[in-house]
């Protein structure tokens, strides 16, 4: 198979590459920097609203698409008009030039648990609304549509998946207003004090990158016959708190979870740290999963730290 990564050198994207490669698929990767595209077949550097690049990932002619290629939340609300210009117009023009050089691809698009907004429901399910707040969720949520209208009409085979928190992220600044998440993990492996911006009873949704790449990669050949109207679904992944998320990643870096002082952030805990229970039974029955339990997660994002 010969698959097309937008985003290839991001920290998901390596990951997908990673799994990609070992299946011994041909990859053609795009990012704004070659660094991170060692293991692509073929690398394309330059920016997603730019059609030149756009027609240079497409001139491979791949058999699929997964769609990363992000200005992530936080960076979204303090550049409105470049989160339009990549997430949405270039993600829409990839569409409409995808569905033109390969009728009926398949293409995955990296949507966010951004779309549902807060405050959330009680529990939020496959039935659940969209009603997002931020930007980033916004045009996730409007491109996600687009991908769903293009399956009705038959141009692409489409779906899009609903990402959660994802650890442990490089310690360099990545826009996401999740950032601590990742944060917590690099200063207790390392010894160090954190303060973290939500309290010890703040609830998320997590997933490993590892399991996140699992079920991007999944997704490029699940059955389509089992996918909702829709061609959205939520990512299952492990409800925690933060309490326990500290003590188990305490534990496994040999350090004491006191290292951890909270001064929650109200805003902060409103949007990333009062997550509901989640049931997300179409994505199950499609294949897709979690990492299993708190320790199989921790172990899992530590390992991805090197």
């Amino acid at each position: 198979m010969r698959v097309a990564v937008t985003g290839a050198g991001g920290f998901v994207g390596q990951a997908v590459q990673r799994l990609l490669a070992s299946r011994g698929w041909e990859i053609t990767g795009l990012d704004l920097a070659e660094a991170g595209l060692s293991l692509a077949t073929h690398r394309v550097v330059g920016s997603l609203d730019d059609p030149d690049v756009r027609c240079a990932v497409l001139a491979a002619r791949p058999d699929a698409v997964i769609h990363l290629a992000t200005v992530p939340g936080g960076a979204a609300e303090l550049d409105p008009a470049a989160s339009r210009r990549i997430n949405l117009d270039a993600s829409y023009d990839l569409l409409v030039e995808a569905a033109a050089a390969r009728p009926g691809l398949r293409f995955v698009f990296a949507s966010s648990i951004a779309v549902f907004g807060e405050p959330m429901p009680a529990v939020v399910d496959d039935a659940t609304p969209l009603a997002p707040r931020l930007l980033y969720g916004g045009h996730k949520a409007m491109i996600e549509q687009a991908v769903s209208l293009f399956s009705r009409r038959g141009q692409i085979d489409g779906l899009s998946l609903r990402l959660p928190g994802i650890v442990a992220r490089p310690a360099s600044p990545s826009g996401m207003k999740s950032a601590f998440l990742s944060n917590l993990f690099h200063a207790l492996r390392g010894g160090q004090p954190f303060v973290c911006p939500v309290s010890a009873e703040g609830t998320v949704w997590l997933q490993s990158v590892a399991c996140a790449a699992a079920n991007l990669v999944h997704a490029l050949d699940c059955d389509p016959a089992g996918l909702p109207v829709s061609r959205a679904l939520t990512l299952p992944a492990l409800r925690v708190t933060v309490h326990d998320l500290v003590a188990e990643v305490a534990q496994q870096c040999a350090v004491a979870p006191e290292l951890v002082r909270y001064a929650p952030d109200p805003a902060l805990e409103a949007g990333f740290a009062t997550q509901p229970p989640l049931s997300t039974p179409a994505a199950r029955r499609a294949g897709f999963g979690d990492d299993g339990d708190l320790s199989a997660l921790v172990a899992a994002a530590l390992a991805g730290l090197g």
